[in-house]
This record gives structure tokens, C-alpha cells and sequence, in this order.
């Protein structure tokens, strides 16, 4: 019998293995010390009762369909020619090098090698890589398998759709199997790989939480699955059949685990600084993370420089830092029809090419960024009337948005695109790519996504300086995956202020604010057409990496005053926010969506409480603060007193000034906020004295 432990922050892994696959005996709060592994397994051991067979079969980092496992298998392998087998391994050896456990078995050829790290941002990575002796076919492989606690009453996972991204499900436990499988070529708006087990009584603030993520871009399967004898595991990889070829080697991709003993926020806080500190290779850590314009909803494909030239002169004045040109300025890109693929500049809206824009750009003191989509192609183009045969999938297939994807398993289909792109970025001054990818893919193929990652990191190595967003119809590939390979993601099409609150509330339980992408837009939203204030669009933009993208020539003297105010307040704000946490508050108005964003090292905090609909009874319920410390002093102050609407005639001591409090009355008490129109966000600053 072998033990083994790993410690990450404050979760502990334990393991064993009795000559078989290895399994997890433990997952949960960091054990002391001294911790009696041998005690521990055996405390582990389950009895046998009635309708069973004579031994328990183990829930192993990949259940073995031929031992007897009653569940769903980590494995289905099968011969070259389609001959299905089932392996039983043996337990081999352990390499252990630092943070690193190295879990290696064999049977028939295969070696199964579980990779488990501990990370110091206080997460666990889990990796599971089969190899084998010859070309085998492979149908379905699990990243390490772990068990979920019987003691959770309910899982959280993530759906949404184009413009309404990162919704969250809640979806009781029960026997048998949750299974969700995304099989768009994407990770998806439909159902992202994010995974969260609370147990009873778990709230934003308080209680115990497991959660997973699938660090992979290109689609996955989950399998939540509760035994027939009680126990409960999740595996989640790639999509079944998303490997098409024989090979000789396969690898899941990375498993991210992480146990909270704060609620929903450990999770949170865990996901935001592991993203923003090790997942993340910034071009430049030490600068502050601009304020963006996008000239998208201004323009769309109506490209002209003296045009581009007046809104850059606005949005300079406004206080934006970096100008994005998007969708239009290559081929003869009038519409979404056609000239994907043709990376090279119109000539018939740029005659000089994009240089007279850039140099105007830079003249404002912001830089330029520009918007690329380099996996898909258009059938009305040159490079598709070239190369019809560079298409994924068949033939005959329907379109998506007018256009194609390319098959980036191909090496010169990757060697072209590396080209074209690397020759714009050569050419001109650019520090940004808005890198787009509007469609599904036609069939699921691991490989594409391995070519994408590969052209991905190409471009970054001749290219260091040059950040990259990550967009795919908005939200649709946020995932570790593509954030090792990015910067920054669009979490949605729809930046309508009202829909983005929730949906920037929801993603923060796995994002950090330093790349999700937010920005003010017109006074009626282009994908809702519902009409919302400049305070309300400017503070929710203001609670992630801030920006704009409406024309800023349209707007009013008085709703240009507000912008350049937030904007103003954003930028001496934003490096304590982006090195912060977010922190989701339990609100006891479900019209009331809140959150803080508490400094490293709690010196000072910011609250957000948006307002979205009339509240049910008459008056504010009170608002819980939480991460404080509860024996200092803090003094808060409402930031946008201003904002209140005529009805809020009372005397509450927020509209009159600062306030001072303990954190142990900020928390257990709360604040009391004015009263609110719906589309009101309330902005309260905290100091520790």
C-alpha cells in the first residue's frame, strides 16, 4: 500500500494505491502536518452490503471498465483496427520533483501517467497522458478523476447563449449522471468547462465549495456522476471522438481543482489570481491596463480615415489610452460576406495604407490596436478560390456567418496565416489584436485546437509586445487554455449595461477583472435596444478592464462629462483593482446585484451594488460587507452621491459623508444604501485607518 500527499494554499490531495491505479482518498481542507496517511486511507474503506459484488471496485484517477467499476469509465481505448479492449493496470512508480507528482502505471503495452502539481497561487493541475506501444485508437480519456463530496446538495455549472454569456446552473444531485458535452469546436457560450460542488449551506461569504475547470479551448465533455452505492465523481476531457486518429500518445488537458472553506469567494479568489498570476504571460506586467476604444459600434465596416481620424480625437478626449480598429479594414470587407482569409489592407478605404491612422492615433498619445480573425475564411475570397481544399470538414457543409474555418492541423495553413499576421505586426505599430473566431466548427478534431494553440504561440514569440483578446462571438472561448495563449477576453457581444451586470457578477467567480473586457455603450444598446444612463453603463464597464466602443461624437455634453469622470476615476483605481479580488456579496435584495473589490491586503476596498429593478418593499434592505478585518476602522464614503433620484429625501448618513465603522460592523450589520431608481449602481469606497 502507497500514500502520497499534496498541500496547495489551503487544500491537501491525498492519495494511495494498493498495487493498482492510484485513487483519491482525500480532498478538502489542509489536514495538519502530522497527518497519518495509513490511518487516513483506512478510514476510507467503505462496507459491503446486499447486491454487491464481494469487493468494492476503486474509484480510481481513471475508473477501469474491466475491473467492475460500476460507473462511467475514465478509458475507452481500442485498437488500430477498431478492436475494443479493456486495460488493467498496474501500479509502477511515483516520480516526484518539487510540486510535482508523477503517478505512472502500465497494462498491455499502455502507460497511464497521472500528473498532479501544486501550485503556489493555490490551485492543483491534473493531467492525465496515456502512451502505448503502438497505434491505438482512443475514444475517451479523463483528466484525473477526482471524487465529489456526498455532502453537497447541489452542482453549479455554466450555460449561456450569443449575448447572454456565464449564466449559472444549479442543478440538484441525484443518482446517475449530469452530463454535458460541448461539441462546437469551441469552449463555448453554450456550456463552458467550469464545474462548482458547494455543500449545504454554501453561500458567496461563508461555507465549504469544490470546483474544476477544463483548461482546454476546443470543446469538452463533463460526466458528474452519483454511484448506485452513494459515491459521486466528475471527469471531465475532450469531446467522445474528438481524437480521429491512431496514435501512439494521448494527453488530457490540464484539470484545475480547487477547495474553499470561504464560499463561493474562496473559489473565486483562487480562479482570479491563478488566471492572473500563473496562467497569464503579460507583454508587460508592470503597466497599468489601458482604457480601450473600439470603433465597432461607431462604424462597423464604414471605414474611412477622416471619419476614424474625428472619433480618435473624441475618445482621446474622453480619456481612452489605446484605439482598436475592427472588423473591415482588409480585402474588400464591406460586409461579413466575404474576405476572410485576405490579410492584406483595402486600398479602395485606406489608399496610404493604415499608417496615416496610426500615426493620428499616436499622436492623441494612445496606441492601436487592430482586429484580426485568422482561423476562419470567407467562400467569396481569394484565399478560399486558392485553396478550397485548406476548408475543415466536408465539402458541401452550411456556412456559419457567411464564412468557413480553415484546418489548422494543416502546417501551411498555419504557415500562411503566422505570415499574413506576422507581416501586418511587422509593418505597423501595433500593441493589440482583437482576435475574433465567429463560428462553430464543423466537426470536432482535437488537432484543430492543437493548431491553433501552435499558431497562437507562434505569433507570441515573433511578437512578445503584442497583447491578444481572445473573442469568439464574444464570450464563447474563455477557458485556461486560450488565457496561457491571451490577455484579455470579451466576455460578451452584448454590452448593455443591465445584462452585463449580471453576467460580469457570474464570470467573476472564475475571471479576474484585468482581462475581462468591458465597455460603455451607446445610450440604446445595439443588441437589446434598451436605453440605460451613462452613470449605470460607465460604473459597470468601470468594474472590469474598462473601455468604449459607442461614437463618441454622438454623445452629449453632459453624458461626456460623466465618462470623462469615471474614466478619470477608473484610472487612479485601476492597479490596486487589477492586483484586488473580487469578492461577490450575498444580497438580501434579489433586485440588488453586489460586489467589493478589496485590495491586496485589505488597505482599501471598492463597493459596486447595481440596481436593476424596483425593489419589492418600500426602503434598502441593509448590505453585508465581508473579507474586512473586523477589528480595524475603515471610513466609507458614497462615491456617486449625485446619482440619487429625486425620491431619496431621507436622511441617510451615506448622502451626507464619510462614514467610520469596524469591519466587524460592516460585516455583520452592513451599510445602507439610498434610495434607487432601477439602472443605478452605487459606488462606496472604503479605507483602512
Amino acid at each position: 500500500m502507497r500514500q502520497w500527499r499534496m498541500d496547495a494554499g489551503g487544500q491537501t490531495l491525498a492519495l494511495t494505491s494498493d498495487g493498482g491505479l492510484p485513487a483519491v482518498v482525500y480532498w478538502g481542507a489542509r489536514l495538519p502536518e502530522g497527518e497519518d496517511l495509513a490511518q487516513l486511507v483506512a478510514a476510507a474503506r467503505q462496507d459491503l452490503t446486499g447486491g454487491m459484488i464481494d469487493q468494492l471496485p476503486a474509484l480510481t484517477l481513471t475508473p477501469e471498465a474491466g475491473r467492475a467499476f460500476p460507473g462511467q469509465p475514465g478509458l475507452m481505448v481500442a485498437e488500430a483496427d477498431g478492436t475494443p479492449f479493456q486495460p488493467q493496470f498496474t501500479f509502477d512508480r511515483a516520480e516526484q520533483s518539487g510540486t510535482q507528482l508523477s503517478l505512472i502505471s502500465c497494462a498491455e503495452g499502455l502507460t497511464l501517467t497521472h500528473h498532479l502539481t501544486a501550485h503556489t497561487t493555490g490551485v492543483f493541475t491534473l493531467q492525465t497522458v496515456l502512451e502505448a506501444d503502438r497505434d491505438i485508437r482512443l475514444h475517451w480519456l479523463a483528466a484525473p478523476v477526482l471524487p465529489a463530496s456526498q455532502l453537497a446538495d447541489h452542482m453549479v455549472d455554466v450555460h449561456g447563449r450569443w449575448v447572454r454569456e456565464f449564466h449559472l446552473n444549479r442543478v440538484s444531485w441525484t443518482p446517475g449522471i449530469r452530463l454535458r458535452e460541448s461539441r462546437t469546436g469551441r469552449s463555448g457560450q453554450e456550456h463552458p468547462p467550469y464545474l462548482i460542488l458547494p455543500e449545504a449551506g454554501c453561500t458567496n461569504t461563508q461555507g465549504t465549495a469544490f470546483a474544476l475547470h477544463y483548461a482546454w479551448s476546443g470543446g469538452h465533455r463533463m460526466v458528474a456522476e452519483e454511484l448506485p452505492d452513494g459515491r459521486r465523481q466528475v471527469q471531465f476531457g475532450a469531446p467522445v471522438g474528438a481524437q480521429t486518429k491512431p496514435s501512439r500518445r494521448f494527453a488530457s488537458a490540464e484539470l484545475v481543482a480547487i477547495w474553499s472553506g470561504t464560499g463561493l469567494n474562496g473559489i473565486a479568489t483562487a480562479f482570479q489570481h491563478d488566471i492572473r498570476d500563473r496562467v497569464i504571460t503579460w507583454p508587460n506586467p508592470a503597466r497599468p491596463r489601458p482604457v480601450h476604444y473600439n470603433c465597432w459600434e461607431a462604424i462597423y465596416f464604414d471605414h474611412s480615415l477622416a471619419d476614424l481620424s474625428d472619433i480618435a480625437d473624441h475618445a482621446a478626449a474622453l480619456g481612452a489610452e489605446r484605439f482598436v480598429l475592427d472588423d473591415g479594414w482588409f480585402g474588400r470587407r464591406d460586409d461579413d460576406t466575404s474576405s476572410l482569409g485576405d490579410w492584406g489592407i483595402d486600398r479602395r478605404k485606406w489608399p496610404d495604407g493604415l499608417q496615416p491612422l496610426i500615426a493620428h492615433v499616436q499622436s492623441l498619445g494612445m496606441t492601436f490596436g487592430l482586429w484580426f480573425e485568422p482561423e476562419m475564411v470567407n467562400p467569396d475570397s481569394d484565399l478560399y478560390r486558392a485553396h478550397p481544399d485548406w476548408v475543415l470538414g466536408p465539402a458541401d457543409q452550411v456556412t456559419g456567418r457567411n464564412q468557413l474555418v480553415l484546418d489548422l492541423s494543416r502546417a501551411e495553413v498555419r504557415d500562411y496565416l503566422f505570415k499574413a499576421v506576422s507581416a501586418i505586426l511587422s509593418a505597423h505599430d501595433i500593441d493589440y489584436i482583437k482576435w475574433d473566431h465567429n463560428r462553430l466548427l464543423p466537426v470536432v478534431d482535437v488537432a484543430q485546437t492543437h493548431g491553433a494553440y501552435d499558431l497562437f504561440d507562434r505569433l507570441r514569440a515573433a511578437h512578445p509586445g503584442v497583447e491578444i483578446e481572445s473573442c469568439a462571438s464574444g464570450g464563447g472561448r474563455i477557458d485556461g487554455g486560450i488565457l496561457a495563449r491571451t490577455h484579455r477576453v470579451w466576455l460578451s457581444d452584448c454590452i448593455d449595461a443591465h445584462e452585463r451586470l449580471r453576467m460580469q457578477h457570474d464570470a467573476a467567480l472564475f475571471l479576474p477583472s484585468c482581462v475581462t473586457g468591458s465597455h460603455v455603450g451607446a445610450l440604446h444598446s445595439h443588441t437589446t435596444g434598451r436605453a440605460l444612463p451613462m452613470a449605470f453603463r460607465a460604473w459597470v464597464a468601470a468594474q472590469r478592464h474598462f473601455g468604449f466602443e459607442m461614437d463618441p461624437r454622438k454623445i452629449s455634453d453632459a453624458d461626456a462629462a460623466i465618462l470623462r469622470d469615471v474614466t478619470a476615476w477608473y484610472k487612479a483605481n485601476r492597479d490596486w483593482m487589477v492586483a484586488g479580488t473580487i469578492l461577490r456579496l450575498d444580497s438580501a435584495d434579489p433586485t440588488v446585484t453586489a460586489e467589493m473589490q478589496l485590495a491586496e491586503g485589505g488597505a482599501r476596498f471598492v463597493v459596486f451594488a447595481g440596481q436593476n429593478a424596483q425593489t419589492v418593499q418600500t426602503l434598502p434592505r441593509p448590505l453585508r460587507l465581508t473579507g474586512l478585518d473586523p477589528a480595524a476602522r475603515y471610513r466609507i464614503s458614497l462615491r456617486n452621491g449625485a446619482d440619487r433620484p429625486p425620491q431619496s429625501r431621507g436622511p441617510n448618513a451615506l448622502k451626507d459623508g464619510p462614514l467610520t465603522l469596524t469591519g466587524r460592523a460592516l460585516m455583520a450589520q452592513g451599510i445602507l444604501l439610498p434610495v434607487a431608481w432601477p439602472a443605478t449602481m452605487w459606488v462606496v469606497e472604503g479605507e483602512r485607518l
